[in-house]
């Protein structure tokens, strides 16, 4: 196991994130993307889940799926083509603390190994997928977080303005409109829009940032308005 600069301690906020290898796409499709936030709410249990046994062939919804206890609490979320990124905590010590595998090692393990063997499988390929082990940024400051929940939840605009961050926004309603129409996040969630996806989040573990969603929305907004590298892609 490689080792890891930052520890993954039980009741600390991290940042985690990961690319495809070579920065190659690991989403092709709405398909792939729907899979992979099924496996997010999925992945987080105690429990031993098969997508195909579980799922598939009992023919259910894997949202009404009961997973019973979690491992990881998840306050934010967002798929782009090429990378995913994840505001995550532990509320409680891993299963194999004694082997360094904390909940979010052995939750992230779940995630990126169902879905390696999912689109291995759907585009006949072998080998690695993602660009070695997920990263991790321990989030330790209230500030540190509110920019992180404004990073993971922009990070779409990069796919219409690419140099959003350098060169500031061409037309702020339409990257509003954008941002307002792509599911494949969290924002939604965090701006009470009620859909099966609600079930990923659980923010009772998370300090209460926003007061509102108008409180969000302005955060949100303000970080629209700012022409800076610390938005930067991972």
């Amino acid at each position: 196991m490689a080792y890891r600069k930052v520890s993954l301690a039980c009741g600390e906020y991290f940042h985690i994130y990961n690319r495809g290898n070579s920065k190659q796409e690991i989403f092709f499709n709405d398909r792939d993307k729907e899979r992979f936030i099924k496996l997010l709410y999925l992945s987080n249990s105690k429990r031993g889940i098969n997508f195909r046994s579980d799922i598939v062939e009992k023919n259910i919804d894997a949202w009404d799926f009961e997973r019973e206890e979690t491992l990881v609490s998840i306050g934010a979320w967002v798929l782009m083509p090429n990378h995913f990124h994840i505001y995550i905590t532990s509320p409680k010590p891993g299963l194999g603390e004694e082997e360094n595998k904390t909940n979010i090692t052995l939750f992230m393990h779940k995630l990126c190994t169902s879905y390696v063997k999912y689109f291995n499988k759907k585009y006949d390929r072998k080998g690695v997928l993602f660009e070695g082990n997920f990263k991790a940024v321990h989030i330790e400051k209230d500030n540190q977080a509110k920019y992180v929940f404004s990073y993971i939840h922009l990070n779409p605009i990069k796919l219409i303005y690419p140099e959003w961050k350098e060169n500031g926004i061409e037309d702020m309603n339409y990257a509003l409109e954008y941002l307002n129409n792509y599911k494949w996040s969290s924002y939604h969630d965090h701006r009470g829009i009620i859909r099966k996806e609600n079930k990923i989040l659980d923010l009772k573990n998370f300090p209460e940032y926003f007061s509102n969603i108008k409180d969000f929305d302005s955060e949100i907004f303000s970080w629209l308005q700012y022409e800076d590298s610390l938005l930067s892609p991972a």
